[in-house]
Formats: C-alpha cells, structure tokens, sequence
C-alpha cells in the first residue's frame, strides 16, 4: 500500500473514530446499554490507531518539508540540517509503517473480556487431578503477576490429592486475549507420586477458556433455566452440612448443567452459576457461528478444539511444548509457578503473523 493509500486508510478510522465520540454523548444512545457499551469498546480498541495516525502524517509532512528544502534551499548548512532531518523522519516512518502494519490486524472483539476458565482431569486417573491442582496454582501466580483478580467458582476434589475439575472467574486487563490460547489438552509426562517403580506416566488435563458474557452480550431467558440447590460438599465445616446453598443450573434447550457451591451464600453460588452459565452458551453461539462460515479458516493457534493435544510439561527433562508453534521452554520449574509471559507473547506473536499473511494474500 503506498503512503498516501495508508493515510487514507488511517483517515477513514480517525473519521469513524471521531464520529463514535460524538455518538456516546447521544442520550439515545447512552440508555440503550447494549449499544453504549459495543461503542465504548471499539472507541478504545481505535484509540491507539488514531495516535498513531496522527504521528504518521505529521512525519509525512516533517519528510516532505524537508525534500524541499534540499531541493530549492540555497544555504548548504541549512540544506545539511535538513538531509539530517529528513534520516531521522525517514527511520521514524519506517517504525510508524511496522507498527500500523500490526495495529491493522483484525482484532479478536472478545479480547478484552474478562473469563471463565474450566480445568478438568483427563486421562491419568490420581495423577490427573494432581496436574490440576499443579496448573491451577501456575496460573494463579500469573494472574497475580498481572494484578488480575480470580475467583473459584466451584471445585470438586480429587481421589487422594487434587482436584477432579475447578472453575475460575478472571477478571482484569485484556484477560481474554491472553488466556485464550490455554485452552485444549495439556499433556504431563514425570514420575507419579504414587509410583512406587518411578516409572514416568503420561496424564493429561482440559484448559477451558470461556469469554466472560455480560448480559449486554447474551440474552438468557430466565424461564428456559431449572434450578436445583443441594448441600454443598468439601470444605466448610458444620455449615456445609445444614444448609443448601449449592446450585445447580440446567439449561433445558441445550441440557447444559453449571454447579457452583464453593459460596457460603445460596444467592452468590446462584449468581456465580449464571454468569459461567451465560458463558458457556455464549461460546457456543461463538463456535456455531465459526462453523458457518466455511470460508474463514480457523486459525491454527487458537484453534478453539479442545480435544486438541496443545502442550506437553516433561518433568524429567525440565521442559515445556508448545506443539502448535513449536516452542520448547526448558524452564519448568519458572514455568510452573507462573512465568508463563513468554509462551504467550509467542502465541499472540504466531496468531498475529498468521493474521498479517491472510490478510496480505487477500489484498
């Protein structure tokens, strides 16, 4: 795309971006809540281009006041000063061209989503719902890192150690968009705690990540949901045993069934419930929507799958896989309480770049 082309481009987005101002200070607009909040979010996600706008055209301008100066200025020191000039804008233009070039790239709307994350133990018996536990705390620690907030939803316990499944809340800063990549199959390889031989075992577990819905997002109907409530089980001493604040939500269209007893309060686990509730159905309408368009292909990072094998933890040899884009990290031990920064720049980095060449063969 030639310059000129891309400040058209560029100028298109400050006018959209100029007119989604005006738009949010529209009564009409401000009571409709679902409308208010699409037109809050893309006013942000256009915020960075349009900085970025206008620092590109003031360095055309800068780049074409000083070739003029060098062409029709008879003083040679000043012409010097501008062919100096003209280095030091051409080098920032060229960064400027870099950076659009990404800022471009479709972006993900439910990026900066806060999310529900499911962790399930798979194959492996005992082993597996150690893992869980294990990848629960790794995530944990990163979360904190990032100053995100977390909640546990609801957790079943393991046989002996562990958990059989734990749900989480996360909120915080583009959480979505950094924590979709984790979900699929996540593959460990070490020696049992409880083998005796120390033979090495394979177990896996499941990563669910689900963008959190808002109501603005997913209109749930109230009267298509059953709600059973039941004593919770696990920690909690005598009051775990006296009162049924545990529920159980059951969606009848889909028969999809959310649980959440991990609240002392029978109204918050009800409240939690529907939230993981509206976001489990939400990511389905997502998927089915992706299916229809058999144009798009899906991309080969973010697959959505969660059958699909993702990453492999080897313990005897101190390493993490990424099998998707290749990536060994042979730091475990940093890995597993929460230095997991680096995978996941590598994985935004890949979906960006596989982004970037479709939307170069397009054009």
């Amino acid at each position: 795309m030639s310059d000129q082309g891309l400040l058209n481009k560029l100028e298109q987005i400050s006018f959209k971006y100029d007119e989604i101002a005006k738009q949010m200070v529209d009564p009409d607009i401000i009571s409709d809540m679902k409308r208010y909040v699409n037109l809050n979010r893309e006013y942000k996600e256009l915020s960075e281009i349009v900085k970025v706008y206008h620092s590109y055209r003031d360095v055309l301008t800068n780049i074409e006041n000083a070739k003029n100066i060098i062409q029709n200025e008879s003083d040679l020191e000043f012409k010097e000063m501008a062919r100096e000039e003209l280095d030091d804008f051409q080098k920032t233009k060229l960064d400027l061209d870099e950076k659009i070039k990404w800022l471009l790239i479709p972006k993900d709307p439910d990026d900066n989503k806060n999310v529900i994350m499911e962790i399930r133990a798979g194959t492996g018996g005992d082993e597996a719902c150690i893992f869980v536990e294990d990848v629960f705390r790794m995530f944990t620690m990163f979360f904190k890192e990032k100053s995100w907030t977390c909640d546990v939803l609801n957790s079943n316990s393991g046989g002996t150690k562990g958990f059989r499944e734990i749900s989480l809340s996360i909120s915080g800063d583009e959480v979505y968009g950094k924590l979709k990549f984790e979900s699929g199959v996540h593959r460990v390889q070490r020696v049992p705690e409880t083998e005796s031989q120390g033979r090495v075992h394979t177990s896996a577990i499941t990563v669910a990540v689900l963008p959190e819905a808002e109501e603005v997002d997913f209109e749930l109907n109230l009267k298509d949901v059953k709600k059973d409530t039941f004593r919770a089980s696990g920690a909690g001493g005598q009051h775990v045993n006296k009162t049924e604040s545990a529920v159980r939500l059951t969606h009848l269209p889909t028969l999809t069934v959310v649980e959440c007893q991990d609240g002392r309060s029978q109204h918050k686990n009800y409240e939690k419930a529907l939230q993981v509730l509206r976001s489990r159905l939400y990511q389905a309408e997502v998927e089915r929507l992706d299916k229809e368009r058999a144009d798009k292909r899906k991309s080969l990072v973010s697959t959505g799958d969660r059958s699909a094998k993702i990453r492999t933890y080897n313990y005897p040899q101190g390493r993490i896989t990424d099998h998707r884009i290749g990536k060994t990290i042979y730091n475990l031990s940093n890995f597993m309480n929460g230095d997991i920064q680096d995978m996941i720049d590598s994985l935004i980095m890949a979906e960006n770049a596989e982004k970037l060449n479709e939307s170069q063969v397009e054009s």
